[in-house]
């Protein structure tokens, strides 16, 4: 009878790992289904749980995996997880060690170009208040781009010949891979941090969304966004849009657009100033034909062919003036002194009839006074009795028998007692 093996938990889960990572399919595997309990660690690692309506698989994706995620996974959402089933031996448990990780129904980077762009309009950097104005004669130019474009080449003809007086200048970046936005991001802050421009062109030609890629990351988005200079965003062909497209305070379809839009034509420019100096030159003209006739005029007047009669006019005039005011000054004071005259004349008369009129009243009112005097009364025969106190007597209940009083009279007073 043959001996059985007996085998550690380690040894059975060793076998396990081996015979599974043996296997065609558990090793090139592709899962659908829901993410829950989705964790990222310090480590860089990412943990989460893939589940059905029956079924829920652990999931791990190391670090060197994650890194190549364009979206942010978020719980509940639909993925498609590529990569490789087995056994961790220490913990005797199965997992997807996922290599691959895409959102079902839309691509991944459709998916983190729209969850970047909502979250950047939510802090407000597509604000158009934050813009900044287009410089309308810049006189230095960075073109932050790769050297080698066509894009650059066609940026730096129109610039040159629209308008030769700016200077033009090349930081060269890559435009594509994954050092691509850490390089035009850099580059935005060196040519603000060295104030190396008046105005910035960052952009590329045209690539299909995985191409133009780096002008989505957020790095260099808020480059754009935190750049003192001014940005034109000019990615691709006309239909492209990529998000530095919203944060950059112009956006231009094509890089040769925006060569177009940085800088005035030059010939335009000097149509304009051409106009301007035929109506300045007409204007002038037409004045110094007005100025050229005044001074004929002024020529030709008698004061200039005749000054002596100028003078003997001007002294004439003079004269006339002079005496005319002169016999003003005359009417005027014979005036006054006439209007003096009748005041003069008026004064005593009328001074004479105020004390008349003062006077007469100052009789009536001392008649008036006279008529009320007490004394008039007592001369009728009337007296007033005092008593003792000095009180007048006004009746009867005033005085009592016996009670000694003062009898004032007309010319005198006589003493007496009640009886």
């Amino acid at each position: 009878m043959r001996e059985e093996a007996i085998l550690s938990p380690s040894q059975v889960g060793q076998y396990l790992k081996n015979m599974m990572d043996q296997d065609y399919l558990l090793s090139r595997l592709l899962v659908r289904g829901e993410l829950s309990n989705y964790k990222t660690y310090p480590s860089g690692h990412h943990y989460f749980t893939l589940k059905d309506g029956e079924g829920a698989l652990r999931c791990v994706m190391f670090r060197s995996d994650a890194r190549s995620l364009r979206f942010r996974p978020e719980n509940g959402m639909q993925v498609i997880a590529a990569g490789r089933v087995t056994v961790f031996p220490r913990d005797g448990q199965y997992q997807l060690y996922c290599a691959r990780l895409t959102p079902e129904g839309v691509g991944d980077l459709a998916l983190a170009f729209a969850q970047l762009k909502e979250k950047l309009a939510q802090e407000g950097l597509f604000d158009p208040g934050n813009k900044k104005e287009i410089p309308k004669f810049p006189g230095r130019i960075a073109l932050i781009t790769s050297p080698a474009g066509a894009a650059v080449r066609d940026m730096i003809r129109i610039l040159r010949a629209r308008w030769p007086m700016a200077e033009v200048c090349v930081i060269p970046v890559r435009v594509q891979g994954e050092e691509a936005p850490q390089e035009i991001s850099a580059a935005i802050q060196w040519a603000n941090l060295h104030n190396a421009a008046d105005l910035l062109i960052t952009g590329r030609g045209g690539g299909s969304m995985e191409d133009l890629w780096a002008f989505n990351e957020e790095a260099v988005v808020r480059a754009i966004y935190a750049s003192d200079i001014p940005v034109i965003s000019a990615v691709g062909h006309e239909p492209d849009v990529t998000i530095a497209d919203f944060v950059a305070d112009l956006r231009a379809s094509t890089p040769s657009n925006a060569a177009e839009l940085a800088v005035p034509d030059q010939n335009e420019i000097y149509m304009t100033l051409l106009g301007d100096k035929e109506r300045l030159e007409g204007a002038a003209s037409v004045r110094l034909a007005r100025y050229r006739q005044s001074l004929i005029r002024l020529v030709n007047s008698r004061v200039m062919t005749e000054p002596s009669s100028y003078f003997r006019e001007t002294r004439l005039l003079l004269d006339f003036q002079s005496g005319r005011l002169a016999n003003g000054l005359r009417h005027a004071a014979a005036e006054q002194r006439k209007r003096l005259a009748t005041l003069s004349a008026a004064l005593p008369n009328g001074a004479e009839r105020l004390v008349t009129r003062r006077r007469e009243r100052l009789n009536a009112l001392a008649a008036s006074l006279d008529a009320l005097s007490p004394l008039k009364v007592l001369g009728r025969g009337y007296a007033i009795a005092r008593r003792e106190d000095g009180k007048a007597v006004l009746s009867t209940g005033d005085v009592s028998a016996g009670d000694k009083l003062e009898l004032t009279l007309s010319d005198g007073s006589v003493n007496c007692q009640v009886l």
